[in-house]
């Protein structure tokens, strides 16, 4: 299977995204380590969508996703999800108890994995859609939420061993893994039940274009 114009046109402005998100990013980045680690996995998310265009094109909104998800990406890994100047404005302005973006990153890390998941099964299996499709979808992002939160933990006890609650952006709240991991199952929902029908056509319209 072939991608249409409309296909390469949005993976030509997914890799131009990517790198001028990548390259903001860099300037000035908080710290160097930190960068890398935030990066590496968007990088190989969106460097997988380009490789696999020819044989398996996704759909647009997979794309899309993809483009905003890495720059929320580029955002966390310059100033680290804890010191987003943006976020922190809100912070005081509403007098919250942390700075909030990471809640923003890891919602989006339950949407692009799930939403990735609906499309393999609905184009590869035979699962049809229903109840399965959902569950499976939620399984696979919340999976991938725990399995970040595993390399987090494995990357501060090599680099950051005296710095674990900073490094990992607690900001004194005991069950933060569990919130992210909460706000990842909030967002593979969201890509499971509430973007199904504008995925369903964006499916549809990919297969009118090949």
């Amino acid at each position: 299977m072939s991608s249409g114009p409309e296909h390469k046109r949005a993976i030509r402005a997914l890799v131009a995204v990517a790198i001028a998100a990548t390259v903001w990013s860099a300037i000035g980045a908080a710290d160097c380590a930190t960068w890398f680690f935030e990066l590496f996995l968007g990088s190989v998310f969106v460097l997988t969508l380009v490789l696999v265009r020819k044989r398996f094109p996704f759909s647009l909104l997979v794309i899309w996703v993809a483009a905003i998800h890495y720059v929320v990406l580029a955002v966390g890994a310059k100033y680290t999800y804890a010191e987003v100047p943006l976020f922190n404005s809100l912070r005081d302005a509403l007098d919250l108890s942390r700075n909030h973006f990471d809640r923003v990153g890891h919602f989006m890390q339950g949407v692009s994995p799930a939403l990735v998941t609906r499309e393999l099964l609905l184009r590869r299996t035979a699962i049809g859609r229903n109840v399965w499709l959902m569950i499976c979808s939620v399984a696979v992002a919340l999976a991938f939420s725990a399995l970040y939160e595993i390399l987090e933990w494995i990357w501060v006890a090599l680099f950051y061993p005296d710095a674990g609650p900073e490094w990992l952006g607690m900001q004194g709240d005991p069950f933060d893994a569990q919130a992210d991991m909460l706000m990842a199952t909030l967002g593979g929902l969201l890509s499971a039940i509430g973007l199904a029908r504008l995925h369903d056509r964006s499916i549809e319209r990919l297969g009118r274009s090949q």
